[in-house]
This record gives C-alpha cells, sequence and structure tokens, in this order.
C-alpha cells in the first residue's frame, strides 16, 4: 500500500481494505500522541473532577485548560488525511469527495457515511475517477 498517497493524495480510489486499515493507523497514532500530550500537561483521558474537592476540580481544569491549543493542532494535522481518505473512498462510490459532509448532518449523516464508506463495495470497473482499485 501506497502510504503516502493514501494519506496525501485527494486522487483516484480505494476499496474498503485500505480505507479501514488508513483509519485504523490514524487512530492508532492519534491515542499514542494523546496520550503522550496527556502525559506532558499531567492530565488525564479519563480524568474525572470531584466536585466535593475544590483543588483537585480547578487543577484538572487548568491541566485541560493547556492542552487546547496542543489538541487542536493534533486535530488539524489529522484533518488533512482523514478527509484525503474520505474523498478517495467515495471516488470508488463514484461519488464526490464533498460527500463528507454529509458528516455534518445530525445522526443521519455518520450513519450514512459509514454504510457507504464502511461497508458498500465500489462501483464495478473503471469510473470518472479511476480504474477499479480491485480490478
Amino acid at each position: 500500500m501506497d502510504w503516502k498517497n493514501l494519506y496525501l493524495s485527494f486522487e483516484g480510489r480505494i476499496n474498503r481494505q485500505p480505507f479501514w486499515l488508513g483509519l485504523l493507523a490514524m487512530v492508532v497514532v492519534v491515542w499514542i500522541l494523546e496520550f503522550i500530550l496527556f502525559s506532558m500537561f499531567g492530565g488525564s483521558a479519563m480524568m474525572t473532577i470531584d466536585a466535593n474537592n475544590p483543588d483537585a476540580a480547578a487543577a484538572a481544569m487548568t491541566a485541560m485548560s493547556g492542552m487546547i491549543v496542543p489538541l487542536s493542532i493534533l486535530t488539524l494535522v489529522f484533518l488533512w488525511p482523514s478527509l484525503a481518505i474520505y474523498t478517495k473512498r467515495w471516488h470508488d462510490r463514484d461519488k464526490s469527495g464533498w460527500w463528507s459532509l454529509i458528516m455534518f448532518v445530525p445522526i443521519i449523516g455518520g450513519l450514512w457515511f459509514l454504510i457507504e464508506c464502511g461497508f458498500l463495495r465500489g462501483t464495478d470497473g473503471p469510473n470518472r475517477f479511476g480504474d477499479d482499485p480491485l480490478g
């Protein structure tokens, strides 16, 4: 699998296997980086705030507020590769990458995306976006 093309290019098509493997690899990397960030800033991904202990609540809020910028940067860094994978998968379904915007529709959008990109087979043979990745 060409990882550079998978994560950086919006051209072409991918079938379900590279779609799921690419997303899985990104999720693992994001989890590792988030774990490192939480460790650096003294927080925990499973942090709970005890309402009866104001000092603990203040410490938790301080730790979390220091992570807003790094987590925002991390999100932006992984936005491009995510959109590249989504777009190529939509292309395999013979649809524009703009269909990724369907995820902004509450409940139905995420389900539609999951079914279309995650479970349905791409179009047989070449389409307007390229050759069949299975062919």
